[in-house]
């Protein structure tokens, strides 16, 4: 049986650690337990333990268990692909959507956010890695899909994430960071009204000391945690 609190104990150890070995405050790095296709049950296990922001990558599965467990129990993150039409739920299940990489789905968002007058929390997705398998905007094009959905009240931009190629020394993620805070740069360099860039969900089990010591300020958990699904 996995021991959520131990485990979750160590992973925060390591965080504390890395900061202090990069010259960060480690309080400015949030945890995210991800607990796809994990119960109802072992995600309460894991907020009683301590887990505050829990990650979830399906809708219909994700609002069956917050449903039961409390949307006030845990800042909610979407972190899956997202399609348009399901774009109303996640506005009003999730605190924050990480992966948002078109104007259409944007405006959608903020469409279904106007409606229960919420401003959405985003991040816009990127490409890293300029992989097939995977979603996102593409380098090339994500300050044009900033400059874009600039305008959208019901929307906030929050930063960026992103999903590099995986790899089994996560040493080989690094450059992959480094591309985003480069991304991160630019876009601040811009001024574009509405679009912060105070957050980048970057960074998994394998590779998230590397995204810390990259500036990653979210990082997404879940096998370590968790086990495996």
């Amino acid at each position: 049986m996995t021991d959520i609190k131990t485990n979750l104990t160590y992973i925060k150890e390591q965080i504390i650690n890395s900061a202090t070995g990069c010259d960060r405050d480690h309080k400015t790095i949030m945890l995210i337990g991800v607990s796809k296709r994990k119960s109802a049950q072992i995600m309460t296990q894991g907020i009683d333990a301590g887990i505050e922001n829990l990650g979830e990558n399906y809708i219909q599965e994700s609002m069956e268990k917050i449903d039961i467990i409390g949307r006030d129990k845990a800042t909610w993150h979407f972190i899956g692909h997202l399609q348009s039409n399901k774009s109303k739920f996640a506005v009003r299940y999730f605190d924050y959507i990480h992966t948002v990489d078109t104007v259409k789905l944007a405006k959608e968002i903020n469409k279904q956010a106007k409606k229960i007058n919420k401003t959405q929390k985003i991040l816009l997705q990127v490409n890293i890695g300029d992989e097939d398998s995977k979603s996102g905007s593409s380098i090339d094009t994500i300050l044009d899909l900033a400059h874009s959905i600039a305008d959208f009240e019901h929307i906030s931009v929050k930063g960026l994430m992103c999903m590099p190629p995986y790899f089994t020394e996560p040493e080989h993620s690094r450059p992959y960071f480094k591309k985003l805070v480069t991304i991160k740069n630019q876009i601040l360099e811009t001024h574009i009204p509405n679009i912060s860039m105070e957050h980048l969900s970057m960074g998994m089990s394998n590779d998230f000391k590397v995204a810390i010591e990259e500036g990653s300020t979210m990082i997404r958990v879940g096998t370590s945690i968790f086990g495996r699904r």
